[in-house]
């Protein structure tokens, strides 16, 4: 039996004080029924003695404290599963928003799901193709990984966020591929665009969307990443499938959480955010990875937009302490119509080396990744000097390697947001704008896959 209380004492904002409790544990769901018979969800967010602080989802406008109840529910926030989600569309509370009808749920999991024994996991080792070279080629994205994609505001990463999405597979396994697509705080044309996207390209059918737009609720925003990251354990550790998440915008949620601390008049830390901002954001991203005696896996593509481009900023500074590496897009390269506009020499994937070579990529990869990126950063410096004391003071071979950094940056990265280039077809255009310089400049690369790969020139 549900007990009632008609002990509502005071609403500050979306909080509310409940006296006189019994049995209310922290994180405990509850229902507000109002005079009317309107009824409004709240989640416990502290227990002092019989005194429970609540917060409302939804606006606490119109409140009689008198005449309206309160019910606890005796659990915290579920989300039911099934494979039927794939290809729906769901609010940030796991709600339909297609016009579907509900899900017919297998079984109902708490949202912040079960630690992951460390002895249990598996080591990320498998290739996943992307299909763009920026990534594929250079910052290898690897099967359970924790790969972020560091941008900046007004820069187009929910294009990019699509595109890997859609393109995003597993080479040479016959294991079923999903994503879980999360859109944290955003806009209503940005849910338009994904909607579209995946629609138009046929890439719902495998996809499960989360979105939580701006005007909802904050503390709606931070139960919406972990909604997807339990439907995404259940895809790959029940039924055995490869999971992508990915989640856009994760500076939106960390928003949320500095407003909800404010809300609850704890002490700031850094830029006013909360001082367990690493741990709450730990307990997301460590939901990634791969299990020794279980199929599947969750391969995890954070998106945060660094505010003033700042990568000191407390939400990519504690990112890139918890995760594998960071994808970063510079806003040089985007104003330079290149698109995307991934800076690859700040860029990093930790795990790179163990998603490439023979069986997962090709032999050539590691000494053609390494050889790009050194002469890509030669022609930049040649390129600043040229800037500064004019072309005559470049020797003949500086010209040609500020020569292959523009052809890089036009070729290689510049691909556009719908080409979809296999392994091959990257590591072929490397070996294509690598021959822009005599063979003798080919340091990194072993002699034997000179001779292999090296464009013949008529």
């Amino acid at each position: 039996m549900i007990k009632e209380y008609r002990t509502i004492q005071e609403v500050a904002g979306p909080l509310m004080l409940v006296r006189d409790v019994e049995n209310v544990s922290y994180d405990e769901l509850g229902e507000i029924e109002l005079p009317n018979g309107e009824v409004r969800r709240c989640k416990v967010l502290e227990v002092d003695g019989q005194n429970a602080l609540v917060q409302l989802f939804e606006s606490s406008a119109g409140i009689n404290l008198a005449q309206s109840k309160i019910r606890f529910l005796g659990h915290g926030t579920e989300l039911g599963v099934s494979m039927d989600m794939l290809g729906r569309v769901f609010d940030g509370m796991g709600h339909p928003k297609d016009g579907g009808p509900e899900i017919l749920a297998e079984k109902y999991l708490d949202i912040n799901g079960q630690p992951m024994n460390p002895a249990a996991r598996n080591y990320p080792s498998e290739f996943i193709q992307t299909g763009v070279s920026a990534i594929d080629g250079l910052n290898t994205l690897v099967r359970g990984q924790k790969l972020p994609i560091f941008s900046g505001s007004g820069m187009p990463h929910a294009n990019l966020a699509a595109q890997i999405a859609r393109q995003a597979k597993v080479l040479g396994t016959d294991e079923k591929f999903a994503v879980v697509f999360a859109a944290i705080g955003i806009t209503f044309e940005e849910a338009d665009f994904f909607i579209t996207d995946f629609k138009r390209t046929g890439a719902i059918d495998r996809t499960v969307l989360f979105l939580n737009l701006a005007n909802d609720p904050a503390i709606e925003r931070i139960a919406t990443p972990r909604m997807a990251l339990t439907a995404a354990e259940y895809l790959a550790f029940d039924c055995g499938m490869h999971v992508l998440v990915i989640l856009t915008d994760i500076t939106n949620y960390a928003e949320a959480l500095r407003e909800v601390s404010a809300a609850r008049k704890e002490v700031p830390g850094r830029r006013g955010y909360p001082g367990y901002l690493y741990t709450d954001l730990a307990t997301m991203y460590e939901r990634a990875g791969r299990l020794l005696d279980k199929d599947g896996s969750i391969t995890m593509v954070p998106i945060l937009s660094m505010p003033e481009d700042d990568k000191t900023h407390p939400i990519p500074d504690l990112t890139g302490y918890i995760t594998e590496g960071q994808i970063i897009l510079g806003r040089e390269l985007y104003r330079k119509d290149i698109a995307p506009p991934i800076d690859v020499l700040p860029s990093l994937s930790r795990l790179k080396d163990k998603g490439t070579g023979v069986g997962k990529t090709r032999e050539d990869h590691a000494g053609t990744m390494n050889q790009l990126f050194a002469a890509y950063s030669r022609g930049k410096d040649a390129k600043e000097l040229m800037t500064i004391l004019g072309e005559a003071a470049l020797t003949d071979m500086d010209k040609l390697y500020a020569q292959f950094a523009d052809e890089f940056e036009r070729r290689y990265v510049s691909q556009g947001y719908e080409t979809d280039r296999t392994i091959e077809e990257t590591l072929d255009l490397g070996w294509e704008l690598l021959s822009i310089l005599p063979k003798s400049e080919l340091k990194r690369i072993k002699p034997e896959y000179i001779e292999k790969y090296y464009p013949k020139k008529d």
